[in-house]
């Protein structure tokens, strides 16, 4: 057997080559050493059937052997990467081993976001596979970034034959693991609470997770993590699949009757049906996969590393985000320009650095109903042009944004109107509406095209610093004009790129704009989103309590600097609950840190407090967005206090964050275990947040093993806050008793 072998700083990655052309996976995980065929084994198993090749030998079955791109049609009944129909309808491809390279450098794959590298810190595997009978080629494109353990997966399907073929699933990864007890951490939810943990044991059969909503969903994260069933935050074998990819996915996870547990993640399978034309090709999405011997933090660290330095692009990849005030839980439609500029004055004396401007700038857009599509300014809702005010925020100091939702469009707009063929509606059908709006069919560049010079001309107008993109409904109805015969799963496709293409087209014409991804809050938050827009915001739920849940879940694949929160007033509008000022800013400084209220109507104290959260954000920015994060403790077991720190990686310093989720009569005493620091070295710890604190001398472990009492004073979600920084001229392997 040939072997075809990688490795990245701290694992290895093995696949073995039959006599006959089969392409198996024999390792990933950590270094062993040596090669892996050995693990192989060979028996004769009723009902799995042997490819015509290996002739009498029943022993040789694909449908109980480690494959790398498992496809339908050689005898693998398991659930495939990949299956294609040829002209004829026939089922299936028996792919088989042609070549491959190592190329230098990391490949990029057109219109669509990847991983990025330097040449000298990457290299490129292609691995050619094909089936000249059913007529497609498969190149399988390994992107390894050894520094930050990360293999990348990508598969570019080509129509070799002379009649058109249809793939009906196209998986970016599959991982077949020989053995072990696995379960699937994946991330669920819906409007307003999205990503939130849900593990699982993978049993016999299968697990499937995904969306077919057109957007990456608030229901659903392409984001995976497959871990033995001991793994927790601090340990055990854990792997990350998670997709870069904004659209319509699926991740599976199943084990077989053997014990074989085969993972994969890609393309929504359902309603595909992509035609190839002859030499037409199809390149899935990028999968980024990472594995971990070290538990959880250390495998969300990576990822955190990996996104900062090799997805986030621009200008603001490593740059604080302004702090910002944003006006639609304070007016929603009902404003004027002296409205917006008011609420600009208090948050400019208070050290607010720029404001944005929500939905209801533009057109006839006073309700939901109206005006989407219209990318005009309402001159005579802002009392003059819109550079009039954003000049009087700029008087102020303060820098100025807009909301934008550039893929939609209501039926009374002057857009629908002229042009009612750009929306998705089947002729002859009622559409489903959704927020009283339509989809635009950006998957035909003129619609594209057209939107963006209306947007670029009101950015163009008035000196705009940070634009929020929004995308607020589900798309359903999809039917694009352009196409004789309705392929879904291709005018699907073709829209997400079209989307990536937008924002390409707004990041190239004004390269110093902040750009904030939005789909109703995190209905849109992935990797492939995060290539384009160096934020998103994480949930239209604002409430801290809520939000403590929201954010931890996102944690666990994507870095804190792209997430996008803020506090908001109380009663909260979404929940109707009463935090504290003070725990509502602790929440949202784990984030892009931001305001939703009007600052004029609250308290002299809390405006006091608002200019302190400021300049703690601003102090401990380079920790909170260049530290390892850590989440310290488990809802399932900690019920009574959420808290969560970030640590230098020199262990020189740490930030600690406690809220009280729960209170009862004579509550016991939670304590805050700290992570990330030297158990030899001694501590300075000074409250930041919280009365009932003192400073104090302590060593890393005694931080670490034991931790901080959380004080027990009356009221609900008390907030506290702890700045941990080393005495380096102590050491406790060298201090006297």
């Amino acid at each position: 057997m040939k072997i075809i072998s990688f490795d990245t700083d701290n694992t290895s990655y093995q696949m073995g080559i039959t006599d006959d052309g089969f392409l198996l996976h024999l390792y990933y995980g950590p270094k062993t050493g040596c090669d892996m065929d050995y693990s192989l084994t060979m028996y004769d198993r009723g009902f799995s059937g042997n490819p015509y090749d290996v002739g009498n030998d029943r022993t040789f079955s694909l449908d109980v052997l480690p494959m790398e791109y498992p496809g339908y049609g050689n005898g693998d009944y398991r659930s495939p990467a990949f299956s294609m129909r040829d002209s004829s309808g026939v089922q299936g491809a028996d792919l088989r081993y042609r070549s491959h390279r190592f190329l230098p450098g990391k490949y990029g794959i057109d219109g669509m976001p990847a991983v990025y590298a330097a040449e000298d810190e990457a290299r490129t595997l292609e691995i050619v596979l094909a089936d000249e009978t059913a007529g497609v080629q498969v190149t399988l494109k390994y992107g390894i970034i050894p520094s930050r353990d990360a293999v990348t997966r990508a598969a570019v399907i080509e129509n070799i034959s002379d009649s058109t073929i249809t793939v009906d699933k196209a998986l970016s990864a599959s991982l077949d693991s020989l053995s072990g007890n696995w379960d699937i951490i994946h991330f669920d939810g819906r409007h307003g609470m999205e990503r939130l943990p849900q593990r699982d044991a993978v049993r016999r059969g299968k697990i499937s997770i995904g969306s077919r909503r057109g957007t990456s969903s608030h229901q659903h994260n392409p984001f995976i993590v497959l871990a033995s069933e001991e793994t927790g935050e601090d340990y055990g074998s854990c792997t990350g699949l998670m997709l870069a990819y904004s659209g319509n996915f699926k991740a599976e996870a199943e084990r077989d009757q053997y014990g074989l547990t085969r993972t994969g993640i890609g393309f929504q399978d359902e309603m595909f049906d992509y035609p190839l034309a002859p030499g037409e090709k199809l390149e899935t999405p990028e999968a980024i996969m990472i594995h971990s011997d070290e538990g959880l933090s250390d495998l969300s660290q990576k990822y955190h590393a990996l996104i900062s330095e090799h997805i986030v692009r621009g200008p603001w990849q490593h740059k604080r985000r302004p702090v910002l005030i944003n006006n639609w839980e304070a007016t929603y439609f009902d404003f004027t320009g002296d409205k917006i500029v008011s609420i600009a004055e208090q948050a400019a004396q208070l050290g607010v650095e720029m404001i944005v401007l929500d939905d209801g700038w533009f057109g006839a857009r006073n309700t939901e109903n109206a005006g989407l599509g219209d990318w005009t300014v309402n001159e005579e809702k802002l009392g003059g042009p819109l550079s009039s005010v954003v000049n009087r925020i700029k008087d102020l100091g303060m820098q100025f944004g807009l909301w934008i939702e550039p893929e939609m469009v209501n039926e009374d707009s002057d857009l629908y109107r002229e042009h009612p063929d750009w929306a998705y509606t089947v002729p002859g059908k009622k559409p489903v509406r959704g927020r009283n709006q339509l989809v635009l069919d950006f998957s035909r560049d003129e619609v594209v095209d057209a939107i963006f010079e209306q947007i670029s001309a009101v950015i163009a107008s008035a000196d705009i610093s940070y634009i929020k993109m929004d995308m607020n409904r589900s798309i359903m109805d999809v039917f694009s004009r352009t196409d004789k015969v309705q392929h879904y799963g291709k005018t699907m496709h073709a829209y997400v790129k079209g989307v990536y293409r937008f924002i390409e087209m707004l990041r190239q014409r004004f390269p110093e704009l902040l750009i904030e991804g939005c789909s109703g809050g995190g209905g849109r938050f992935d990797a492939g989103m995060l290539y384009y827009t160096p934020q998103i915001w994480c949930s239209d739920n604002t409430d801290a309590i809520d939000r403590i849940q929201i954010q931890r879940g996102t944690s666990f694949g994507y870095p804190i600097q792209t997430i996008g929160s803020h506090v908001s007033q109380v009663p909260n509008e979404q929940t109707g609950r009463i935090v504290d000022f003070a725990t509502r800013g602790i929440v949202a400084q784990a984030g892009t840190f931001g305001y939703e209220l009007d600052l004029n109507l609250i308290s002299d104290e809390e405006k006091e407090e608002v200019k302190k959260q400021i300049a703690d954000y601003k102090k401990y920015w380079p920790l909170i967005a260049n530290g390892s994060y850590y989440r310290l403790h488990s809802p399932e077991k900690d019920t009574e206090t959420a808290s969560w720190c970030f640590a230098a990686e020199d262990k020189s310093e740490a930030l600690m964050s406690a809220v009280t989720l729960d209170n009862h009569c004579n509550n016991p005493v939670s304590y805050v275990r700290c992570r990330g620091l030297d158990p030899a070295k001694m501590y300075h710890v000074e409250p930041v947040l919280g009365a009932d604190t003192q400073p104090l001398e302590l060593s890393g472990q005694a931080l670490m093993t034991v931790g901080l009492p959380v004080p027990i004073i009356p009221g609900e979600y008390k907030a506290w806050q702890w700045h941990v920084t080393s005495k380096d001229t102590d050491n406790l392997n060298n201090k006297e008793n």
